[in-house]
């Protein structure tokens, strides 16, 4: 028997990368805020806004969060994903626009300006270009086409929250076609890897 000290720890590379967690979460949020703001139902009032932001903290915010930590430590701590360096950028994006949902879900929540998010919309922009740009050249094309989606997003944000632009129900058209895009991965990242399927995602 070989002595505890002695022994070593083997991560083994897998296959189970919750993506699918993190799809899943922003598609859900796209579809409750962009729905809202691209129909305008139902009607934007105090309370409807603080429903709004539990469910935009929890789904968007936290499945996010958690998927892009759990990626993070898995290709850090871990190691377990290392055949597929693309997830960096997946980690990336994932813990990033969590923590930026949690942060737009508080400030509805209480009532604050959305003023200030014209500026938070210029670095995400670029955020989703790079992303974009990395699923190309890593030829996934699903996942880039996801990150053009989150691009068309905040280039749309961008001019509308500095006031150059009425856009609401635009972002709110680009959140729900998104989110529909991001179903179809949801299902096609579960169905590849529970049922060994082969769609394009």
């Amino acid at each position: 028997m070989v002595p505890l000290a002695q022994q070593t720890v083997t991560n083994i590379p897998v296959l189970y990368a919750p993506v699918a967690v993190g799809f899943f979460g922003l598609a859900t949020g796209y579809f409750i805020w962009g729905g809202q703001a691209l129909f305008d139902y139902p009607k934007d009032n105090p309370d409807l806004n603080r429903t709004i932001a539990v469910w935009g903290f929890w789904l968007p915010g936290f499945m996010q969060f958690l998927t892009g930590v759990y990626l993070m430590i898995g290709l850090t701590w871990f190691t377990v994903f290392q055949r597929d360096p693309p997830l960096y950028m997946a980690a990336l994006a994932f813990t990033a626009y969590g923590i930026h949902w949690f942060a737009l879900a508080y400030r509805r929540y209480i009532g604050a300006t959305s003023e200030l998010e014209a500026w938070m919309a210029i670095p995400f922009l670029l955020l989703s270009i790079l992303g974009a740009i990395v699923f190309a050249l890593a030829n996934a094309p699903p996942v880039a086409v996801l990150f053009v989606g989150l691009s068309l997003i905040y280039a749309t944000e961008v001019p509308t929250r500095f006031g150059a632009l009425k856009g609401e129900r635009l972002i709110g058209l680009w959140q729900v076609l998104t989110g529909i895009w991001l179903i179809y991965l949801t299902y096609g990242t579960v169905l590849n890897i529970s049922l060994h399927r082969h769609w394009w995602a």
